[in-house]
């Protein structure tokens, strides 16, 4: 009566496909359950569901040969793409602040782990597969894993080699990932203490740089004395302190408590006051010639003047600047920001909406409810999945990952792979807001869904192959002397960075982490840090250098193989 039960959890070298998914289901499932048990302050995370798979697979359970590849590479494309719609936006308007700095910084901590790598692949007579395998599990690099492994799948193709030819990197990965989540840990804590940190010091220094830059949005209320900018227009004012991306959202005349909503060719007034929106250089210039700060209340009633925030979701107004669709001169109100993926942006003319994007707009309220006829603001819309948009997507990513790239001397062509590819993909997307009916938005909700339930699948599937024959590969591989290198990997780069990006370009500590977190692609470090730090200012110069990090690990572990595998 149960022998059907038995049959379906007995572990069998040619598993159904009935018997895989439950295999797959247990490891992800168990998995997560293992990767909430916290360490101190630290945890496992989503990693643990590969170590789960790890033990099904020496216990004996496996999945079909033929479903493997497919899980692996279907996860690994959910997960990066996920990535780059997510980081997108922040990552190309960061170059216009520190980002080249900080990208040049990670992408050398890179370049140096895979120079590492190839020495210990010359000096131990390691093969260059396993070194690969190491590096990427040292600095735990889903990515750079996945395309080491379809390079040598595509090698095997091209070349006629048997099935075994190549060592399965995953091995020596599952082997030293825990150096790597550990090993960045210890890095962060030590470093705190070998430069004496006063983490008060720190946050102050990087706030006042910050407010040095100006580049946050903010808005403030001023009062109008000088007889200098009296009976002038709001255009000619801007136009003398040269900052025509201020926006002066209300205007109060005074003796009155009527608020309006003043356009360009509005005439400024003694004694009015005026609610400013825009960069705090910007704001502290207007103020300095037209008059002080105010603590006029009235300006912010509701009753003249509503704000309201509204979502871009039609088409006639996707790919539109705010000039082509003249929200003022056609409905009496004016947009004051945009926020895009998290980004606040001032609503300069030349802006162009993106299909999601989310405007804090000022006006009456008859003129907002005309407005959001041709903006759209249906939070329905933006709640349902838009699987055009996302397939499409990948599809694109899939094909610019197998784009062949010839190289001399290379035995089989280039390829940026499916890794690469989608990433590559979603952040071009994410840059233009999509490209013809694919769109770069996509709810917070779905897109932590995509890359958490992706690298699921990956991780599952790369753990349970391995997991077959661990033991004995780790005893006749020498894994002690695989964990020894992998330290090498680990820290070495690490240690440098530290160096130079605190004595030689004085980083500020708490972005310090947030790219070695980031160049070392290790979610369960930047979480670390979060909380140890008790801060979010990691995450920012994390999500600065992950997209260009990712993409040079995999480049790195495709050439290794490519250069040095035959």
């Amino acid at each position: 009566m149960i022998d059907w039960f038995k049959e379906l959890f007995s572990p069998t070298n040619e598993p159904e496909l009935t018997q895989s998914l439950l295999v797959l289901f247990m490891a992800i499932s168990i998995g997560f359950f293992v990767g909430r048990i916290k360490f101190g302050t630290v945890s496992l995370g989503v990693s643990a569901v590969m170590f789960v798979g790890l033990f099904l697979g020496h216990l004996g359970y496996g999945m079909n040969v033929e479903l493997i590849p497919f899980i692996r590479e279907f996860g690994l494309i959910l997960f990066v793409y996920g990535i780059g719609i997510q980081v997108g936006p922040s990552f190309f308007s960061s170059f216009k602040k520190e980002g080249l700095k900080f990208n040049s910084l990670a992408v050398a901590t890179v370049f140096l782990g895979g120079i590492i790598t190839y020495l210990i692949h010359l000096l131990a007579n390691i093969k260059i597969e396993n070194a690969v395998g190491l590096m990427s599990g040292s600095v735990t690099n889903t990515p750079g894993l996945g395309a080491a492994k379809s390079t040598l799948i595509e090698i095997q193709k091209q070349l006629s080699l048997p099935a075994d030819y190549f060592s399965d990197p995953a091995i020596a990965y599952a082997i030293t990932y825990p150096i790597g989540v550990f090993g960045i840990i210890a890095m962060i804590i030590i470093s705190k203490f070998v430069l004496k940190i006063d983490l008060k010091k720190e946050v102050d220094s990087l706030n006042k740089i910050n407010n040095d830059n100006g580049n946050k949005i903010v808005n403030q209320k001023c009062r109008v004395n000088k007889p200098e900018i009296v009976g002038k227009t709001i255009k000619q004012v801007l136009r003398e302190i040269r900052s025509e991306n201020l926006i002066i959202s209300r205007q109060k005349h005074s003796g009155t408590k009527v608020v309006y909503s003043p356009s360009l060719d509005s005439t400024i007034k003694d004694k009015d006051v005026l609610m400013l929106v825009g960069k705090q250089k910007d704001i502290d210039s207007f103020i300095e010639i037209a008059g002080k700060t105010s603590t006029d209340l009235f300006i912010e009633s509701q009753s003249d003047v509503t704000t309201k925030i509204i979502s871009v979701t039609r088409k006639t107004a996707t790919h539109k600047t705010l000039a082509q669709l003249d929200l003022y001169n056609n409905y009496d109100i004016r947009v004051t920001r945009v926020i895009r993926s998290g980004l606040e942006l001032l609503a300069y003319p030349s802006l162009e909406l993106f299909y999601g994007d989310t405007l804090m707009v000022v006006g009456n309220k008859t003129g907002i409810q005309e407005a959001e006829k041709v903006i759209g603001n249906s939070k329905k819309l933006l709640l349902e999945p838009d699987f055009l948009s996302l397939f499409g997507g990948l599809i694109f990513g899939v094909l610019i990952g197998s784009i062949p790239i010839m190289i001399p001397t290379l035995p089989v062509p280039l390829k940026l792979g499916l890794a690469a590819g989608p990433l590559l993909a979603a952040l071009f997307i994410s840059r233009y807001g999509g490209v013809g009916v694919i769109n770069s938005y996509i709810n917070n909700g779905a897109i932590h869904f995509m890359k958490d339930f992706g690298i699921c699948l990956f991780f599952a599937a790369v753990g349970i192959k391995a997991g077959h024959g661990f033991y004995d590969n780790f005893i006749e591989n020498n894994g002690w002397m695989w964990l020894y290198y992998g330290c090498f990997i680990t820290f070495i780069p690490l240690i440098i960075f530290v160096i130079v990006s605190r004595f030689v370009f004085k980083l500020n500590y708490y972005q310090m982490v947030g790219i070695m977190s980031g160049s070392y692609t290790d979610p369960a470090a930047l979480a670390f840090s979060t909380k140890y730090l008790d801060s979010d200012i990691p995450n920012q110069s994390y999500a600065t250098v992950y997209p260009l990090v990712t993409i040079s690990r995999i480049l790195v572990a495709q050439l290794l193989i490519l250069l040095f595998a035959m």
